[in-house]
């Protein structure tokens, strides 16, 4: 279980949220809301260990962050709102590679398989450069069928993507929490996703 607890985050002078406290249990949901510049994409950051907040905790079963950096790396998969792709390699190569830095086996087969499945069939070993920006990000999300996690944490993940890639998209969020796994996500559209929590900044 992930636990926040009383915390409280600011940006130069300006207090983003203070003493915010929820938890996401495994096999739940939890939808981050707020207008922009609210903190939302603050809050996924602090919660990937990633910034610190000014004041309060997280904790991963019970245990603080910091004393369990390893596994919570391990435990987690964070995907931010820009796509962090290598613009010269190719979507199997941007893969493979991410994998290899976390020291996760990049298997050809199953990297190809998940491409595919985000409907990239055909443009796996074309540079990220020439993919459009909705092909980006399904390259970016391929990562959710390939790297395991238990928590994933999604910043508008469906951003960019048509009808048909944000239904899979929802499927594979609905899957993984039929598996056990959980996820903390913001998103400016309606989810097609079982009801889950609300989280709301400002």
């Amino acid at each position: 279980m992930l636990s926040v607890d009383r915390l409280t985050c600011q940006r130069g002078e300006r207090r983003l949220f203070h003493a915010l406290s929820f938890e996401v249990p495994a096999s739940q949901w939890i939808q981050i809301q707020g207008p922009n510049g609210a903190g939302k994409t603050t809050l996924l950051r602090v919660l990937a260990g990633l910034t610190s907040p000014l004041e309060g905790k997280v904790t991963w079963n019970g245990q603080p962050l910091g004393a369990q950096r390893g596994e919570w790396h391990r435990d987690i998969l964070y995907l931010g709102h820009q796509a962090a792709l290598k613009e010269e390699l190719s979507a199997v190569e941007n893969l493979g590679y991410g994998l290899g830095l976390e020291g996760y086996p990049a298997e050809s087969i199953s990297i190809m398989e998940a491409l595919n499945r985000f409907g990239l069939r055909e443009r796996e070993h074309l540079p990220v450069r020439y993919l459009s920006a909705g092909q980006r990000r399904r390259v970016l999300l391929s990562r959710l069928l390939v790297r395991p996690a238990r928590l994933w944490i999604l910043d508008e993940p469906f951003t960019a993507l048509d009808v048909q890639a944000t239904a899979f998209l929802a499927s594979v969020i609905e899957h993984h929490l039929e598996q056990g796994g959980s996820a903390v996500l913001t998103s400016h559209q309606p989810l097609e996703l079982r009801p889950g929590l609300t989280v709301s900044l400002a």
